[in-house]
């Protein structure tokens, strides 16, 4: 096998408690679905800390926390009353401490989500701007604008939500307010000082109370200039996102994180950020900048086909775009908006490719579960098998891998929920278009058998399918060939393993495989094919699925070795 490419981005820094974040395995927990410690249905705070053995175990470096603050629920937790409580429904704050403490005792770094750009209608800032007049310090707070017609009666303008429907709401006195997602979720206005420094507090809040880092979600909205006159949704959609949109990724949102840096900074290790930021590939370095959030989401894999040339592809674009912000890149599969990647990879091609950061991830697979009858087009084997090899693939490469709860278990999508079951806002203010995004969103299976399967001592909030059983933490403990099995051994070895943040691509001798080496002689190579291709001389330490007869690699399979 011949060299033929190495980037090196070996950080300057030997410091490795304060950049533990650059090749981290994180796990993603959706907290209301993970573990129910009080028979109510809904996962919580010590329903996790139970748990945190399990984490212990399957090896993983930090968990990333979804909102666990006071919610309605309107947005899965993401419309946010209290940004420094918790929801009375998943604990307390001594809980809170309690699962920092118990996942610290475990080597175990903890990232929680904040959600900046919008608080919930529920808010005691929102209360009071509906109870304070127009032109209040209260109001300035969010997006408040004078309606259009007479008396006010119809919206400033004609944009479309993010979740489906208008985006500006009336609130009965000729004026409306702006909310890019639900009705439920007022944007802030980021141009207000008292907004700013609320936040400040924020990050210094948890940090204090030893939050590792933070998730910080829609990271390209919050900075906003909607000028006098407000252009149509035809208008918004025609100007281009280059840094002087009036709603996305505007240069200024970094003066934002600049100050954010300053607080992270303070801390010893300095608190770290990752950015979600579905923008062009070539804006994502500005927010990964050591000046400001430090590290940004690369969704480009997740939104690939099971491709070799695509994924060659989009690894190489993405180790350039780390080193020219001085990160490291991040590899995502799954998370609790998208469909789960054992799914999408049983499904058809789509086509895709580096650097697109359009959102289309966000409903990949959903025409087959908006079907509902389709799921014999779904190839649930041959997904579950590629999913394993690409996660195998993954955990080799450079950079911060994030693992969403479940896809260790080789979970699929749950596609069949009933409406009267459905939770998102999108599927309510979509009917018929979008189905949401609660069939990843199901409650984890434990055990093979009770009310929940081990979730809990009541019916899960979201119904769990039958087929969890097969799939339980009970069931796939000990099986050498489980997934939860190969998750674990793949995880230990990559603690091992994994050392400089270098890569070497090498020919693997097929347009349909990928290999590459990392320091320490560690080889990994993955089949994207259909016929079995040889191996490189060397040590096996590991395969995604059994080598063939003759030692070569099926397809769909990836092995590491050591050379």
């Amino acid at each position: 096998m011949t060299e033929v490419v190495e980037t090196d981005l070996t950080p300057d820094t030997a410091d490795d408690d304060a950049n533990w974040w650059r090749q981290a395995a994180v796990y993603q927990i959706y907290p209301r679905a993970f573990a129910d410690s009080n028979a109510d249905g809904l996962g919580d705070l010590p329903g996790i800390t139970s748990r945190v053995p399990y984490l212990r175990d399957l090896g993983v470096d930090a968990v990333w926390l979804s909102p666990f603050y006071p919610s309605a629920l309107a947005d899965g937790g993401y419309d946010v009353d209290d940004y420094r409580d918790v929801d009375p429904r998943l604990g307390t704050l001594d809980d809170f401490d309690a699962l920092v403490v118990a996942l610290h005792d475990a080597g175990i770094k903890l990232i929680v989500d904040l959600v900046p750009n919008h608080t919930s209608d529920r808010h005691v800032w929102f209360q009071e701007a509906l109870a304070s007049p127009r032109g209040s310090a209260a109001r300035d707070r969010y997006i408040f604008r004078d309606g259009t017609g007479p008396d006010g009666a119809e919206p400033p303008a004609d944009w479309t939500s993010v979740f489906g429907g208008p985006a500006w709401e009336p609130v009965g006195d000729g004026q409306w307010y702006m909310h890019h997602f639900a009705v439920q979720q007022p944007d802030l206005n980021w141009n207000n000082r008292e907004v700013r420094a609320d936040f400040l507090h924020t990050l210094r809040f948890w940090s204090d109370r030893g939050v590792d880092g933070f998730r910080v979600d829609v990271a390209h909205g919050l900075a906003k200039d909607l000028g006098d006159e407000l252009p149509s949704q035809a208008e918004l959609d025609a100007i281009p996102k280059d840094g002087d949109h009036p709603l996305w990724d505007r240069d200024d949102v970094h003066e934002i994180y600049a100050d954010w840096r300053k607080v992270f900074d303070s801390y010893d290790p300095p608190r770290t950020a990752v950015a979600e930021a579905w923008v062009a590939a070539h804006r994502r370095a500005r927010y990964a900048s050591a000046h400001g959030l430090g590290q940004a989401f690369n969704f480009d894999l997740l939104e690939a086909d099971f491709d070799a040339g695509q994924f060659r592809e989009i690894i190489t674009f993405n180790l350039g775009l780390a080193e020219e912000s001085g990160s490291s890149t991040t590899w995502v599969f799954s998370n609790h908006d998208v469909v789960r990647h054992a799914t999408r990879y049983g499904l058809p091609p789509r086509g895709a490719g580096a650097g697109g950061g359009d959102h289309t991830a966000e409903k990949q697979g959903r025409e087959w579960l908006l079907a509902r009858g389709a799921e014999p087009v779904l190839e649930r084997e041959l997904g579950l098998r590629r999913a394993r090899a690409a996660t195998l693939l993954e955990l080799a490469l450079p950079g911060s891998s994030y693992l969403y709860q479940g896809e260790e278990l080789g979970l699929h999508e749950v596609p069949d929920l009933p409406d009267s079951a459905r939770q998102d806002p999108t599927f309510f203010r979509s009917p018929g278009v979008d189905v949401g995004r609660d069939g990843c969103r199901v409650p984890l299976p434990w055990t093979r058998e009770g009310v929940s399967f081990g979730f809990g001592d009541a019916p899960a909030d979201l119904p769990q399918p039958d087929w969890f059983a097969d799939h339980a933490v009970e069931v796939q403990d000990g099986d050498p060939d489980s997934t939860l099995t190969l998750y674990r051994r793949a995880l230990a070895l990559r603690r091992e393993l994994q050392t400089g943040e270098s890569l070497a691509w090498l020919d693997a001798g097929s347009d349909d495989a990928l290999a590459f080496s990392r320091p320490n002689g560690w080889v990994s190579v993955t089949n994207f094919g259909d016929v079995p291709v040889d191996l490189p001389a060397g040590e096996v330490l590991l395969t995604s699925a059994p080598l063939d007869d003759d030692g070569r690699l099926p397809g769909a399979t990836t092995a590491w070795l050591r050379a």
